[in-house]
């Protein structure tokens, strides 16, 4: 009987059990319901683990998204996509500039070139006004007499098979004297400006060799090499920009150290060291010098012209009481290391990379690898404490788990997926946020292959593309049109320069006109050959996949014939783009802010294992390319940046397809908190940079209780 009435029981209790955890159990709109706390955390979801907790050496953006709230550096973008003070309150962009005397080189005036005659000359000029654009800038001319200098310089001397290694070789040089010039700003042009005084052809003729005093070396192939290196060594004119940061007082590591100038300096020979085999090394190469003024003061001096540089000064700044000399050493001596493991140690082995420590919002705590990373807020933040307590990042490899952890409340934020947007969109529980990233996507044809070789050919393979169509029906619209190459969210980018329009027609109008006509086939034909070739991409990418379906669809229309062809992506990379053995491609670039395009469109890059992998060669691009990252007026880079996208344009190396948008899901109950002077508070609702970015004011973000009427 007992066991009857249990069998009875045991279902109306479940029921009961059920019925009462409707009333308990928190949903999406009461997630805080008996764990109020959980507003106090902010928790996203990344699909993979982060790598190393170091500014200087990672390299991916899960282990980025972490230092970058953790670390800090002198300088970051503010809401116009323009630098702002952060670890530096102020700083100023001057620059030194030398000119060797050169004997051998005659002035206008007929006469040889000295130091006292070179600065009479230019003294007269800059005082009867002859010189007038150097009249605001110039705050200082002095000569400087010739010393005797000893360098090291780097030679190659053969290795085994046809390797070669490197040899650091001895030399003496002698500088020769030199005309030094103070500017209160950065000019490219100077020394063209005094062309005027010290003629056009000034120091074409410099005889290097004639300073060179001693090689450590007897053996003719390290003297050849030796005195191919003495133009850089004694360059007739030089730039040296210099940035004088001064930074903030008062900021403390989250071990309560003070951060200060030798934390700087220390952060850019970390940088530097090749033990530590830094990703930023290219960063910074083109730093001279670091000189420390005192413990708030410090100037940053470049070896040459590189307006790029100062971006550089965004990343995340190291304490170097934790990773020094001293540092490293007992810290081998903590884990008892041996003697050849010690040999090889470097930062990239220290548990500083686990356990990082900075000055950000966000103090380290917890890193469970492939589980979570876990940040409380650092309650001595130099700009405030954040409004949330901790964040959080769970590492959850599974797409559909992320989507349902966001929709039950767990998480705050992930990656969105496209095909997601437009169901979020129609839910009044979130707010969403959609713009452009900086990045694009392009098919691009290899401008050394005969087909490819007249810019007119390329347009009119553009022309023949209905782009629109591909934005409608393969990026449900969230995509638009670029027409450049620089992201289309910069000021870089020319709007006013209008997309190649779809006609298919003319295209075969303008094929005709290059001898293209169709064979008995219906294919393009031109001196007996076909128009055809091979576009390749990797495998893996629907989206690309649609792409090259959707081009060859097009092209056949005119009588073009396309094979098209997938493949992985390490394959992809090794045996086509890196070896430039492609006809053609679907790619896309992901770009920063800066409006340097050397690496990509320069013509010097376009060789194995190089970025201008389709061989782009335009001696008026390469010109505007070189002047755009060595001018530092944004004004000027302005123009010379729309000069360069409308050359390309034309040019139509790629065809330029569309920009992706970005867009990014949060619970409407996430606000922005603007503390009032009369102690209350105000809400605001998140919005999007001119970048697109959300969380350019993420310490002010809170989850309240409550979705706020705005």
């Amino acid at each position: 009987m007992w066991l009857k009435r249990l069998l009875t029981l045991i279902p109306v209790l479940l029921a009961a059990i059920l019925l009462q955890s409707y009333f308990w159990v928190p949903t999406y709109e009461t997630q805080a319901k008996g764990n109020p706390k959980r507003l106090l955390k902010y928790i996203e979801a990344s699909s993979g683990d982060a790598k190393i907790l170091n500014p200087i050496l990672n390299a991916d953006s899960a282990s980025s998204n972490i230092t970058g709230m953790v670390f800090e550096g002198l300088l970051d973008l503010d809401e116009n996509l323009e630098l702002r003070g952060r670890l530096a309150t102020h700083w100023t962009i001057t620059e030194q500039t030398y000119l060797l005397v050169d004997p051998n080189s005659q002035l206008p005036s007929g006469e040889p070139a000295t130091g006292a005659l070179l600065e009479q000359r230019i003294q007269y000029a800059l005082d009867t006004g002859a010189l007038p654009e150097l009249k605001n800038i110039l705050l200082d001319m002095r000569r400087l007499p010739s010393e005797l200098q000893t360098t090291t310089i780097t030679a190659q001397v053969p290795g085994d098979g046809n390797q070669t290694n490197p040899l650091s070789v001895s030399i003496s040089i002698t500088i020769p004297e030199r005309l030094a010039f103070t500017l209160n700003r950065v000019d490219q042009d100077f020394f063209n400006r005094l062309a005027p005084v010290i003629g056009n052809q000034y120091g074409t003729h410099f005889q290097h060799d004639k300073y060179l005093h001693n090689v450590d070396s007897v053996d003719e192939n390290i003297v050849a090499q030796v005195k191919a290196q003495l133009p850089s060594l004694l360059s007739v004119t030089e730039h040296n920009p210099e940035i004088l940061f001064h930074l903030r007082h008062g900021v403390r590591f989250h071990d309560g150290q003070e951060f200060n100038s030798t934390d700087v300096k220390f952060t850019y020979d970390s940088i530097m060291n090749p033990r530590n085999i830094s990703p930023r090394t290219s960063d910074f190469e083109p730093i001279k010098t670091i000189e420390i003024f005192d413990t708030h003061t410090v100037k940053i001096i470049y070896k040459r012209l590189y307006s790029p540089a100062i971006s550089a000064w965004t990343m995340g700044i190291l304490p170097e009481h934790l990773l020094n000399d001293v540092a490293m050493q007992k810290e081998m001596d903590e884990r008892n290391l041996s003697k050849a493991t010690r040999e090889t140690f470097s930062m990239r082995d220290s548990t500083f990379n686990r356990n990082p420590i900075g000055v950000g919002p966000f103090r380290f705590v917890e890193w469970q690898s492939d589980q979570f990373i876990k940040l409380d807020r650092n309650e001595d933040y130099w700009e405030g404490a954040p409004e949330y307590e901790q964040y959080i990042v769970r590492i959850i490899p599974d797409l559909l788990i992320q989507e349902v952890e966001f929709q039950t409340g767990a998480i705050d934020f992930y990656s969105t997926l496209p095909h997601q947007v437009a169901r979020y969109r129609e839910d009044d529980k979130y707010q969403n946020f959609s713009s452009l990233g900086f990045g694009y996507v392009y098919i691009g044809y290899n401008n050394r292959k005969p087909l490819f070789a007249n810019p007119q050919v390329r347009r009119a393979m553009s022309m023949a593309i209905n782009v629109d169509e591909i934005i409608k029906y393969i990026m449900y619209n969230e995509a638009e049109r670029v027409t450049g190459p620089f992201p289309k969210v910069t000021e870089w980018y020319d709007e006013l320069i209008q997309p190649v329009p779809y006609d298919p027609e003319g295209a075969r109008k303008l094929l005709a006109s290059l001898g293209w006509k169709k064979n008995a086939e219906g294919w393009l034909e031109k001196d007996g050959k076909i128009f055809e070739f091979n576009m390749v991409t990797n495998s893996g990418n629907p989206i690309r996949k649609n792409i090259m379906s959707i081009a060859q669809n097009a092209w056949k229309k005119i009588g073009i014939k396309c094979n098209t062809q997938y493949f992985e992506w390490a394959v992809f990379l090794k045996d086509f783009i890196n070896t430039g053995d492609f006809d053609a491609t679907v790619l896309g670039w992901s770009m920063g802010i800066d409006p340097d395009l050397y690496q990509i469109w320069h013509s010097s890059q376009s060789g194995p294992q190089q970025l201008n992998f389709v061989g782009y060669n335009n001696p008026q691009a390469d010109k505007l390319i070189v002047r755009i990252r060595q001018e530092y007026d944004r004004s000027q880079q302005r123009i010379l940046t729309h000069e360069l996208h409308k050359v390309i344009h034309e040019d139509q190396p790629y065809t330029f397809l569309y920009a992706s948008k970005g867009t990014r899901i949060l619970d409407k109950k996430i606000v922005i908190v603007e503390p009032q002077l009369d102690g209350s508070e105000r809400y605001k609702k998140i919005y999007p940079l001119k970048s697109g970015a959300i969380q350019f004011y993420f310490t002010k973000w809170r989850k309240l209780e409550h979705t706020p009427a705005f």
